[in-house]
This record gives C-alpha cells, structure tokens and sequence, in this order.
C-alpha cells in the first residue's frame, strides 16, 4: 500500500496548486475595479500596490491552476502573502484568528508549491521549464 502512496508523490503538488489557485482568483477578481483601489488607498495603500496585489492573486492564481511558470507565480504570491501578512498586522491591527491566517495559509502554499514544483500534470512539465 504504501507503495503505491509512495509513486504518487509526483502529483502532490497538483492538489494544492489547484486549491490554493482557484481561491486566490476568486479573492483577486474582485479586487480588479477602482473602488478597492479607492478604499485601500483610504487604508494607506498606494494604488500601485493594491493593483499589483491583485494582479498578483488572479493571474498567478490561473498560473498555478494551469502550472505555467510555477516557480515564478509561487514566488510572487509568497511575496505577496508576506506583504499583505505585514499590512494586516501592522498597520491595520488585526489578530492572526479572522484577521491574516489565511495569509499565513496561502503563503505556506504558495512556498509548498515552490518548493515541489508544479509536477508532471503542468505546462511547465509539458514546456519542460
């Protein structure tokens, strides 16, 4: 049994890249409009900022659920993560239950990710980069 366990260890990544894509581009489409942009600004956010967090979360979000340059969206969301992590903290004081976990959730997802690469069920493998 664990054999067989075992073989399938070259399509753990397909699980989580799956999850963890499809709900960072259901929390990125609706942070594609002006009026998030206005209320993060309100927030002390520089537009550029909320515009790049957002793009950030649904194309690399897409990224991982296709597997297409992996690595590069994994990193870019860990960053991401990391960036949103320190805002939600810090500057708008919120506690780690119902505040940023699922920051800190999605970063560890986003480094499991990097660190397995996108396995044989990806673009990446296909394109072989």
């Amino acid at each position: 049994m664990f054999e067989i366990i075992g073989s399938l260890g070259v399509l753990t990544a397909l699980p989580l890249r799956l999850v963890i894509g499809a709900a960072l581009v259901a929390h990125g489409y609706p942070k594609l409009n002006r009026k998030t942009v206005e209320r993060m600004k309100g927030m002390g956010l520089p537009p550029a900022a909320t515009a790049g967090a957002a793009l950030t979360e649904f194309v690399g979000g897409i990224a991982l659920i296709i597997g297409f340059l992996t690595p590069l969206a994994s990193l870019l969301i860990a960053l991401e993560m990391v960036g949103t992590t320190l805002f939600s903290k810090f500057r708008l004081h919120k506690n780690f239950l119902l505040g940023y976990e699922l920051d800190v959730a999605y970063l560890a997802g986003a480094l499991t990710v990097l660190l397995l690469g996108a396995g044989p069920l990806s673009i990446d493998a296909v394109l072989r980069i």
